[in-house]
């Protein structure tokens, strides 16, 4: 390869876009001037400028995961990448690829504390699947292929790498090496073999599909697998987009808040084919789920990561294998004919009967307008959802498929949906984009509303944010009830009209306190076409999607009375 003088910026900048990055979200800062000032010559990398780093984090992870290839972000040194930190976990706990390009303090200044000085290899190591720092110029090419060669190859994560400012001024003589190949494995023949015995045998089978990795195509290839199998299949929290929630053999997912009836098939099913998914808290229902270390069930366990197969519970079959790789395998199973079309059908109505919304003497009804809206979706609608309480509705009625995304933090990250929603906007403008945040989770990160409207004027169009507002911090308030039921402490909130606030940022705004208003709010959001918040006026007695208030501390006051405790409640 032909060898150019390049500053270490320019070798960044030429190096991302070798790698074929055409996007990153950054917040300025004076730790990488070198790199900002190569973009200025290479506008085919978009810098997005971000409010905060937190927030330029969680818009890399979101694009990282609707791309399948890592989401860049440039951060400052010490306070910045202390703010972006909270992406980085995310990405880690979500398997997303992502990489975290962090400015860093001179060399010569390192080790006595200089200014905003931070030792990142140690910061970053529980969050990332490796952490570097580059200190000769010469090997940039190096580090960024070999950065995105780990973020993608096997189950995907977050790599960061810190950036000394005067390496940056360095000028060498060196050659582009050739572009990273992510690497995931494939399951053998015998694997498959076996795992095809196993199900033939089984009179309760169900699919759980989760995780990270899961291109458009590899979906359509585990759809197509259940559909020929007559298998019914869930998923792992926020992965509800693997699988189209139209076809028959959808029953809903394993989050917060699953459907009573699912958690008890679970148990009922006699093998569980897990495909991607973690088998963690949530998704296993605080461990409960399956046996540990022994599951209860026949498990046949499928992940992209080997240290992930028996981390908690040992599988009864345990295969490797990246989900492009695993779901072309089971496509192309012929079907088994396991007669398992009356299990899979209880399980369908038991899914479809929990769409249905519960009566309430509310005016708005949540249940109500998140089926209006629905029918209104377009397949290719992204679906952005903040960690809280308010999440339930939107995990619990609408239908996720592809080409459109749900992309929300299995990480429990407040802050993120917002974020999330501009950078979704920002990769596939032309799609709806509806971002679910509550009042707690807006005054987190909201004002990258800001940075939306900035990209508007570059591109057009902008996400329609929900915010819930009860007032409260809805999901520790559930706890609190729980636990200590009538002792409100530390989770009421005074907000401000973030109708009124979204006008001052330049964005349409309406408040919606009625069913009926919801949806003429949704349109006229669209027929505005840049960036809108609906300030939505959520009664603070429905607390959950299942219980309101009253009914959740009277529970919990008869449960200890009797002498049974918190665990049992959950």
């Amino acid at each position: 390869m032909q060898r150019s003088t390049r500053t270490g910026g320019q070798l960044i900048v030429d190096s991302l876009i070798h790698e074929g990055v055409d996007l990153a979200f950054s917040v300025a800062g004076e730790s990488y001037l070198e790199v900002l000032d190569a973009a200025v010559d290479r506008p085919e990398l978009r810098l997005v400028t971000c409010r905060q780093e937190g927030g330029a984090a969680f818009m890399a992870e979101a694009a990282g995961k609707l791309r399948q290839t890592p989401g860049v972000a440039f951060v400052t040194r010490g306070p910045g990448a202390c703010n972006a930190a909270i992406g980085v976990h995310t990405a880690h706990q979500d398997s997303t690829p992502m990489v975290l390009l962090v400015g860093q303090v001179a060399r010569g200044m390192m080790d006595r504390e200089a200014f905003q000085e931070v030792d990142f290899r140690k910061m970053f190591a529980p969050l990332a699947k490796w952490v570097a720092q580059i200190d000769q110029a010469e090997r940039i090419p190096e580090y960024i292929g070999q950065a995105f060669q780990v973020a993608a190859s096997g189950r995907p994560g977050p790599v960061v790498l810190a950036l000394p400012e005067d390496m940056l001024r360095d000028t060498v003589a060196v050659a582009d090496r050739g572009r990273s190949q992510p690497v995931r494995a494939h399951p053998g023949a015998s694997d498959m073999a076996e795992l095809q015995r196993r199900l033939s045998q089984a009179q309760r089978p169900i699919l759980l599909v989760g995780g990270g990795g899961w291109t458009d195509a590899a979906a359509a290839d585990i759809a197509r697998f259940a559909q020929a199998q007559d298998l019914p299949t869930c998923s792992s929290f926020r992965r509800q987009d693997v699988v189209d929630n139209r076809l028959a053999v959808w029953i809903g997912d394993l989050g917060t808040g699953a459907n009573p009836a699912l958690v008890k098939r679970l148990g009922e099913a006699d093998l569980i084919l897990a495909v991607g998914a973690r088998l963690g808290e949530i998704t296993s229902q605080s461990y409960t789920a399956f046996g540990i270390p022994e599951p209860r069930q026949t498990l046949i366990h499928i992940h992209a990561a080997a240290e992930e197969l028996g981390r908690v519970v040992r599988p009864t079959l345990g295969i490797q294998a990246g989900m492009p790789e695993i779901a072309a395998a089971l496509a192309a199973l012929p079907p088994i004919g396991g007669g398992w079309g009356a299990w899979r059908a209880a399980a369908r109505a038991d899914y479809e009967a929990q769409l249905v919304p519960s009566a309430t003497t509310s005016t708005l009804n949540l249940g109500q307008a998140m089926r209006a809206l629905d029918q209104h979706l377009r397949d290719d609608a992204i679906i952005t959802i903040d960690a809280g309480n308010f999440s339930g509705w939107a995990q619990r009625f609408l239908t996720y498929r592809r080409p459109g995304r749900q992309l929300g933090p299995t990480s429990g990250a407040m802050g993120y949906s917002v974020p999330a929603g501009v950078a979704a906007k920002i990769c596939r403008p032309a799609s709806q984009v509806i971002s679910f945040v509550g009042d707690g989770g807006f005054l987190m990160t909201g004002q990258e509303l800001a940075t939306s409207m900035q990209e508007a004027k570059r591109t057009g169009g902008g996400p329609i944010i929900l915010v819930f507002d009860n007032g409260m911090y809805g999901t520790i308030r559930m706890h609190q009830e729980r636990r200590f039921p009538g002792r409100v402490s530390a989770t009421e909130l005074h907000n401000p009209d973030f109708a009124a606030l979204a006008t001052a940022y330049g964005a349409f705004s309406a408040t919606v306190a009625a069913t009926d208003q919801f949806m003429d709010a949704v349109r006229m959001a669209e027929r505005h076409g840049g960036p809108a918040l609906l300030h939505l006026k959520v009664p603070p007695e429905q607390i959950t999607t299942r219980q309101t208030i009253d009914q959740l501390r009277q529970a919990s006051i008869q449960r200890l009375a009797q002498g049974k405790g918190f665990e049992e409640q959950t």
